[in-house]
């Protein structure tokens, strides 16, 4: 395992974070005590040191499995955990960004996690109705106050996230260095705001659903019989996702790899696109272990061209605009620009 720079931080985190959402709930769908134990175990032997969940996640269990598994070795674990989302759907002020709902959740997770600081604060989703000069300087007094180390914000508008952390940097408090946004090759929509936002504000990106909802686990292919569970009833698979699947399944066939492996090699490997840390999400410690096995991989040239021609989307308004003559001339590609990493918006 190697480790990232958390954005414009000092904070290092491993090259994958390890996503509690499935910690506790019971059934078959949630990891038990026991299992969460094993997983969080194989990552940090694995080298892991960055964990992920919600004060929602399995109505608070999943912070509870989260803080008693951390707790023997607190300091080691970068832990994120977020708020907005509603506690209490008859109660107005039980969610949201304000600071009423900010002051109860943080201390609720505090409580829950049974420790006394959070390294990666997460504004979960936006609250339309609280103004964005109240929620960073809400959140900047939470760092000042040493509950919180570092903000970021997630599942939010590109022009939401640009203005605040530029209106943080003007009045000197404490900006987002993170974004977490859904990334994997059958959603890549995030690449037409989001991701070159992020490249050129110096967020850390944390992809979730990496794997696609299953789509991406090698269980899909126009090759192969669906399977009967993990889709809803009624839903369907589009022929993109198909094609996709089938583009995947063939480099891991031909790597000796799984589906998975390959599909959060893909996120691992869009480091020209943003700083893209990929979030992974495990039921059973196997499951874990196939993951873990992303990080040894190193797509090639042509394995990623064979992915991104299954997978590309296009860009719109103004990304496929055409523009680039009317602003250079016919000087465009005579021009060495050293902070060009990605094809611009042109």
């Amino acid at each position: 395992m190697r480790y990232r720079l958390l954005g414009r931080t000092g904070l290092r985190v491993s090259e994958l974070c390890l996503g509690a959402m499935m910690f506790g709930g019971g059934g078959s769908s949630g990891a038990s005590r026991e299992e969460a134990g094993a997983i969080v175990k194989r990552f940090a032997d694995a080298g892991g040191n960055f964990i992920d969940t919600a004060n929602r996640y399995a109505r608070g269990e999943s912070e509870r499995i989260v803080g008693e598994l951390i707790r023997p070795d607190r300091d080691r674990w970068v832990l994120a955990t977020k708020y907005t989302l509603s506690t209490d759907p008859d109660d107005p002020n039980a969610g949201g960004s304000h600071r009423k709902s900010l002051r109860r959740a943080i201390d609720a997770s505090l409580e829950r996690l049974g420790t006394d600081y959070i390294d990666l604060y997460w504004v979960h989703i936006w609250d339309a109705f609280t103004p964005v000069e109240e929620v960073i300087a809400a959140l900047d007094d939470l760092v000042r106050s040493g509950k919180v180390l570092y903000v970021g914000i997630s599942d939010t508008p590109a022009w939401i996230v640009a203005r605040a952390v530029t209106l943080a940097e003007e009045r000197g408090l404490s900006p987002f260095c993170a974004l977490q946004v859904p990334y994997s090759l059958v959603r890549r929509t995030v690449e037409r705001e989001l991701l070159p936002m992020a490249r050129a504000l110096d967020l850390a990106v944390t992809g979730w659903a990496p794997l696609g909802g299953g789509l991406l686990t090698g269980r899909y292919g126009s090759d192969r019989e669906a399977p009967g569970d993990g889709r809803k009833a009624g839903s369907t698979v589009s022929e993109r996702d198909l094609a996709i699947a089938d583009a995947l399944n063939a480099v891991a066939a031909a790597r000796g790899a799984s589906a998975s492996q390959v599909a959060i090699a893909w996120v691992r490997a869009q480091q020209r696109r943003a700083l893209t840390i990929p979030i992974v999400g495990v039921r059973t410690e196997a499951q874990l272990a196939d993951n873990l096995g992303a990080v040894e991989i190193d797509l090639e040239p042509a394995e990623l061209e064979r992915l991104d021609e299954a997978s590309r989307i296009t860009l719109g308004f103004p990304g496929d605009f055409g523009g680039a003559s009317l602003a250079h001339g016919d000087t465009f590609d005579r021009v060495d620009d050293h902070r060009r990493t990605i094809d611009p918006l042109v």
